[in-house]
């Protein structure tokens, strides 16, 4: 690496505006949930901007898809990280997180001046966009990560594993994880001398592998794990509508695998008999987080703003946002950096390359469903979606390009 692409990895002044810049163009136009998502971040830091390469992008991916919280939004936490330090990572979170937690925490304020927005012919556009581009980016990642007939069965098995599993025998991130571990141990089992696998090591200037980055990581999992055992405490010994408030949308962004969806029964159970939240405000709630762009776990700052008792408008908005979301940044501060390190040894490697062919089949599986099953729900949106393909692989149009483009042709023709 030559000493200018070094600095890039420095935090500072530039690096920081550029991950806050990236990222608030993503999170006002990031529509379709956490699979869109990663292929916005692949268009967007591996594709265009160069940050990283396919393989150490899925590599984060598939850390992400192991831990709790919300997948999608750690992968971004971990790039601005990655990018510009602790400030990166704040940066990449609120910009991408803070249009969609604005305008749910509106709607809940408002609630009674807005319809359906169920059929809105601009969401089925954006919906339609979704599905291009994550196609675009399962075909981008597949050229990489399973170019030859090993990798490719690995991600085939992981696809397979993936749809004829139902969800009502295992939950989804259940079944993502055992998908992500049969990928490493097939890559150990086959993948022991793969081809033109380098060896992984620290960026010259990146501080994420550093000894201080190293000593921070342990003082973050031990403040996640601190908070997650005290908060509870706490709140039982004091009955403090505040700490009640953080110990519930912690709890839920600490526990709960595979994103916004998943979190949805935990948030009802804790809101809604308790009274924290009506029942028709939480489903027209849920129903309005699938309309903006940015992470589904935004839903939390509707809720914060809808609850009846303690905390509530703004204020309630602002402390459910950072709660939920608290988890998610400690766990990617704590663990990256040895994450980085393992990434260097070389049974680790030959795991790693079976684990990135899995998660091109992950990706393959959600392309189908949700994205696919959601996006595609009558032949227009399907000419829809297939123009947006062409226009993002062979065109070339920017991702938010194709996704506001989407979402006009939609309002005018759906």
């Amino acid at each position: 690496m030559n000493s200018d692409a070094a600095a890039t990895h420095q935090p500072g002044a530039a690096p920081l505006a550029e991950v806050a810049g990236s990222f608030l163009r993503l999170g006002l136009t990031s529509f379709g949930g956490p699979v869109a998502h990663l292929g916005y971040f692949r268009e967007t830091f591996v594709g265009r901007r160069s940050w990283l390469d396919d393989r150490e992008y899925a590599d984060l991916v598939a850390l992400c898809q192991m831990l709790p919280g919300p997948a999608s939004s750690q992968v971004g936490m971990g790039l601005g990280l990655r990018r510009a330090g602790l400030p990166g990572l704040a940066a990449a979170w609120v910009s991408f997180t803070l249009p969609s937690a604005i305008l749910l925490t509106l709607f809940a304020l408002g609630l009674s001046a807005f319809g359906d927005l169920g059929d809105a012919g601009w969401l089925l556009g954006l919906k339609a966009a979704a599905v291009a581009v994550v196609a675009g980016a399962v075909q981008s990642m597949a050229k990489t990560l399973t170019p030859d007939a090993r990798r490719a069965s690995i991600a085939a098995a992981a696809l397979i594993l993936m749809l004829v599993i139902p969800n009502s025998m295992v939950p989804t991130a259940l079944v993502q994880i055992a998908a992500i571990v049969l990928g490493g141990v097939l890559g150990l089992m086959w993948l022991k001398r793969p081809d033109k696998i380098r060896k992984e090591k620290e960026s010259p200037g990146s501080k994420v592998g550093s000894r201080g980055a190293r000593r921070l990581g342990i003082a973050s999992l031990i403040a996640f794990a601190a908070l997650l055992f005290g908060l509870p405490a706490l709140t039982a010994a004091t009955g403090d509508a505040t700490i009640r408030l953080i110990d519930i949308f912690y709890r839920a962004g600490a526990l709960v695998f595979g994103g916004g969806h998943v979190v949805l029964p935990l948030l009802e159970a804790e809101l809604v008999p308790t009274g924290l939240v009506d029942h028709d405000t939480f489903l027209a709630g849920y129903g309005a987080a699938q309309a903006v762009p940015g992470p589904l776990f935004t839903f939390a700052a509707f809720l914060g703003a809808s609850m009846t008792t303690g905390p509530a408008g703004i204020l309630g908005a602002g402390i459910a946002l950072l709660a939920i979301f608290l988890p998610a940044g400690l766990l990617v501060v704590g663990i990256l950096p040895f994450w980085e390190r393992l990434r260097a040894w070389e049974p680790a490697t030959a795991a790693l390359t079976g684990v990135n062919a899995a998660v091109v089949g992950l990706l393959g599986a959600a392309l189908y469903d949700p994205v696919f099953v959601e996006g595609i729900t009558s032949p227009a949106t399907l000419a829809l979606a297939v123009a947006a393909f062409v226009a993002g692989t062979m065109w070339k149009a920017p991702a938010w390009a194709t996704v506001i483009g989407a979402g006009v042709l939609g309002w005018l023709l759906l």
